[in-house]
């Protein structure tokens, strides 16, 4: 427990604007609030509900931890250094799907995999690959949806117009004009760099530029699907820029792309999600964790709309029967 005192001098920090407790109350189904008589004070705590949602979450990261190293591993392979800033790592721990304690639950119990070295700035860690698995190679998700499109039996796509294609989806009641989809159709068919590979001497030609925004895409791409939620914080990934040698504005790169990436808006931050993972507003393959952190979700969308059960348990329960769906808000008109 917490003492509302203690939250209220930290409502700045924590973007609060109406106050600790106004925060609060708007989340009777995650938060409770109690009377100490013995220290005459005001507390917090989770509900029970939410206790048991947090440790589901906990229980489905280290039931986990072998996809997380993968995770990692493939995260630090795309570096052109094959290392990133630690600093950087905790702006994605979440989304990666990294327990809380993840330097020492992974990095530290990982030493054949994994190595901390000193920065040149104070305070700075540079996380990197061991001599013995930078050499390891990896075949990118993009490569798998190729695989599996060329052996449908219904396949009509010509082989080798798909062998640099990326899957495209856009959403109903989008007019595709003829020039759009011609310039499409031309930009599936230009080779490139895969997120793995070698990027070699930079060329300034045209075809060369066109080429550096495919293998930005195909990072991005293989980011996001390395991601528990297929989604990150645009502001997050851009903080991997210099790691993953990508020239271009990050932003623009979301917005080039409408047929891959869905572009959220809602609030001040500005959140990616990668179009193929979805269907109909749902992932198409969920996970433990993310299964998780959706039944917290439902418990915040029963504040909101204040909807008053009195047994937390059965509120749980019917979390687990609800299909996660990806929330529609703050639309990007320019998608």
């Amino acid at each position: 427990s917490v003492s509302l005192d203690f939250l209220s001098r930290l409502s700045q920090k924590l973007h609060l604007n109406r106050g600790a407790a106004s925060f609060l109350r708007k989340y009777p189904h995650i938060f409770h609030i109690f009377y100490d008589p013995n220290k005459f004070r005001t507390f917090c705590r989770l509900t029970d509900a939410a206790m048991r949602v947090s440790r589901q979450e906990a229980e489905a990261i280290n039931a986990s931890l072998d996809v997380v190293v993968d995770r990692l591993v493939r995260l630090l392979s795309m570096s052109t250094t094959k290392s990133l800033p630690l600093r950087a790592v905790f702006k994605v721990w979440r989304e990666l799907g990294l327990p809380d304690d993840f330097e020492d639950s992974i990095i530290s119990r990982n030493s054949h995999i994994f190595k901390l070295l000193d920065a040149h700035e104070p305070n700075t860690h540079i996380l990197t690959l061991t001599d013995e698995m930078r050499d390891k190679s990896f075949v990118a998700c993009v490569e798998n949806w190729r695989v599996m499109e060329c052996c449908r039996e219904n396949c009509a796509v010509d082989r080798t117009e798909i062998r640099y294609s990326f899957k495209h989806s856009y959403p109903p009641g989008m007019r595709l004009v003829r020039d759009f989809k011609a310039k499409v159709k031309e930009w599936q068919r230009l080779p490139y760099v895969g997120p793995y590979e070698e990027m070699g001497e930079k060329k300034r030609s045209k075809a060369g530029i066109m080429g550096l925004e495919k293998r930005a895409v195909a990072i991005v791409h293989e980011f996001l699907s390395l991601t528990v939620e297929r989604m990150v914080e645009v502001e997050k990934i851009s903080h991997f820029r210099k790691s993953f040698a990508i020239d271009l504005n990050i932003r623009d790169l979301f917005l080039d792309h409408p047929g891959m990436f869905y572009l959220s808006t809602k609030g001040k931050r500005h959140t990616v999600f990668l179009r193929e993972g979805y269907e109909r507003g749902c992932l198409i393959d969920p996970n433990p964790v993310y299964n998780a952190r959706r039944k917290l979700l439902d418990l915040v969308v029963l504040g909101r709309h204040a909807m008053l059960i009195n047994n937390e348990s059965r509120s749980v329960e019917n979390c687990q029967t609800q299909k996660p769906c990806l929330q529609d808000e703050g639309r990007d008109e320019s998608i």
